[in-house]
């Protein structure tokens, strides 16, 4: 089974369509911040952000075991400092900044973190690191501004029918990476 790693600015719908597509295909659905705060994997609380200041070796030694037997869908607002090879694919979730600063805003999120996030969608900050730490072919951008996109969005990353567009000359690529495939519905063999 492959490890799937959906990423993107927090309020970019990243696990609703992660629990989602670990609901719909059996992949086990790790939530990096929850394991932060579950498993202590930080060094305190960050006044100044209102977050967990996080350990990451804390965090890769303690996925490790998950990661290697695979068969994990892993939801965080970061990802550079996950190991390579533990992904068959990246998906990094996009939105409207609009979009964005409503949800935001309705989390009650203070103006310094709502602006600090806004700043990282905008200069594509998730998707350049996305971009820089894994292959081209297995990471894929994806707009997450409506129930609907959200909902398509699952919609191929379960069913596999997803495809990108590599460039200009129409030629397409699915986005289950070769020689992962995609987990098995019911009835096929």
């Amino acid at each position: 089974m492959p490890n799937i790693l959906v990423t993107g600015t927090p309020g970019t719908g990243k696990t609703t369509t992660a629990q989602q597509i670990a609901e719909q295909t059996g992949l086990t659905y790790i939530n990096v911040g929850d394991w932060v705060k579950q498993k202590e994997l930080h060094d305190g609380w960050d006044e100044e952000f209102e977050c967990y200041t996080m350990d990451e070796d804390k965090i890769v030694d303690a996925m490790e075991d998950d990661m290697t037997a695979g068969g994990q869908i892993v939801d965080y607002h970061s990802c550079e400092f996950f190991p390579e090879r533990w992904f068959d694919l990246v998906i990094v979730l996009r939105c409207a900044n609009n979009v964005l600063y409503d949800r935001l805003q309705a989390r009650g999120y203070s103006e310094k973190k709502l602006q600090e996030n806004m700043e990282c969608e905008i200069m594509q900050v998730v998707l350049e690191e996305a971009r820089e730490s894994y292959k081209h072919e297995i990471v894929h951008e994806r707009q997450s501004n409506s129930v609907e996109e959200m909902e398509l969005n699952v919609e191929q990353m379960v069913d596999g029918s997803t495809s990108r567009k590599l460039d200009d000359d129409d030629e397409y690529k699915p986005v289950w990476p070769q020689g992962c495939g995609r987990p098995l519905q019911a009835g096929e063999t």
